[in-house]
Parts: structure tokens; C-alpha cells; sequence
């Protein structure tokens, strides 16, 4: 079945259906479950999102599906998407217009450091970065369920990634490329508090006003259309596609 869009959707397609393949690529996907959404331009509750039962590396701009935020499908290409995304994208993208796009992932470093009370670290270099950055969700379950959307608004506020506690992670951007990278940093974070926890000797603590500034100084480099954030969502890009010829 084939299904017309706008030229600056069918972009944005390409583009999301690279940040899918770099998360297969990078062994941060879960085969065949978790999210990545993006608002669909001109449409405030409509946004993309994959079709369920395609593994990561498998979608294709045309395969994506189109839903509003309560899940209802917006055009039928022949798939169908997955429940368990709607209770979480959909309120965000309902509620949050600053927000286009959405990745919920739990990797294994992730998903270990938010088993844990303390949570993310804020001593190491990209702990630093997301000072301020997140908010906490006690883990109710599958996310299947509408009355828990409330709860998980509430828990996001104004912050920039959900910490999904016992369970993974959701990281919001203004666009695909900020949002990859704020992926790439919480996962880079929890790695490494991983290593540095598991070692002895005492954990360097950062001074307050250095994570503050580290936070700040990470916004602003990587914010806009010619920042950081692009220019590493593009090379990721290239090297995924030299790396599978």
C-alpha cells in the first residue's frame, strides 16, 4: 500500500528511519519493542512512530507508522503500532510542543543504573551534562495504561529525559539529531558510572556550580541546526553505512 507525504515529511522519514538503524546498529534496540517518535510537521498530535514487529535495522521510511496520541491510526500503510507506546509518547507529545521527538530505549547500562535509588551519577563527565536534566518515575508495570499518563507527565515536567526507575529511559529533543545525541550521552553516562562504580577507591564528587555549568554549556553547544548534535547524528550515520558497505 502506498502512502503520499509532503516533501519535509518524507525527509523526516529518511532521517528517523536512520535513528532507528543507528539504535540496531549501536545494540541499544530490543528487537522488536521500545520507540522512537517524532512529530509529523503541520500535524500538532500526530506523530511517527515503528511499525510493531519490524526489528529496528528493518524499517523503512514507508513502513513508519502515522498515529495520534492516543494511538489511533492516522493513515493505514498495512502495519499496525505497538500499544505500549502510546500511554508514553503520546502524552508527551500532547503535552510538551517543545518537544518533537521522543526515544525510549533500555539498554543494558541503562537499565542497571535506574535499578538503582540513586539513580544517574553527576560526577563524570557526561553525568555532568544532564545535571538538572532529569526527572524520576517509580515503575508501575508495562507501560500499557492510560491512567498512568498523568503520572509520567508529571514526572517529566520541564526535564529532558524520564528515568523510567527499574525499567529504561525516555529522552525528549526539539529534533531527531538533538535527540540522538542526549541518547548517546545518558547511555555514555551510564556506562561509565558502571566502570567507575565497580572499581575501588573513592568517586571524585564535582562541586555543584561545575555540573550546573557542564549542563549549560552542553545545551548550547549542541542546540540549533548547525550544532554539535548534527554534525554527530551525521557522522554516526556515515560510519554505520561504512561499517555495513
Amino acid at each position: 500500500m502506498t502512502t503520499t507525504v509532503r516533501a519535509d515529511e518524507a525527509a523526516l522519514r529518511r532521517e528517523l528511519t536512520d535513528f532507528y538503524h543507528l539504535v540496531a546498529w549501536f545494540g541499544w534496540d530490543e528487537i522488536i519493542f521500545n520507540h522512537i517518535s517524532l512529530r509529523v510537521p503541520g500535524e500538532v498530535h500526530g506523530y511517527l512512530v515503528n511499525p510493531f514487529g519490524l526489528a529496528y535495522e528493518e524499517i523503512t521510511p514507508e513502513s513508519l507508522v502515522k498515529v495520534d496520541t492516543d494511538g489511533n491510526l492516522l493513515e493505514d500503510n498495512g502495519y499496525k503500532a505497538n500499544p505500549a507506546g502510546f500511554a508514553l509518547h503520546g502524552v508527551i507529545h500532547a503535552n510538551r510542543p517543545d518537544v518533537n521527538c521522543v526515544a525510549h530505549a533500555h539498554t543494558l547500562a541503562v537499565s542497571a543504573v535506574v535499578n538503582k535509588a540513586q539513580g544517574f551519577s553527576h560526577d563524570t563527565f557526561y553525568g555532568a551534562q544532564l545535571t538538572g536534566r532529569i526527572g524520576y518515575h517509580d515503575f508501575e508495570g508495562i507501560t500499557l495504561y492510560p491512567e498512568e499518563k498523568g503520572r509520567m507527565l508529571e514526572s517529566l515536567g520541564q526535564h529532558d529525559v524520564l528515568a523510567l526507575r527499574n525499567h529504561g529511559v525516555a529522552v525528549c529533543g526539539p529534533d531527531i539529531a538533538s535527540t540522538f545525541m542526549l541518547l548517546w550521552t545518558v547511555e555514555r553516562a551510564a556506562q561509565i558510572q558502571l566502570l567507575a562504580q565497580s572499581m575501588q577507591d573513592e568517586q571524585i564528587p564535582l562541586a555543584p556550580i561545575i555540573r550546573e555549568k557542564c549542563a549549560a554549556d552542553a545545551r548550547r553547544i549542541t542546540g540549533g541546526s548547525n550544532g554539535a548534535a548534527r554534525m554527530v547524528f551525521d557522522a554516526a550515520v556515515r560510519r554505520m553505512r561504512r561499517a555495513q558497505g
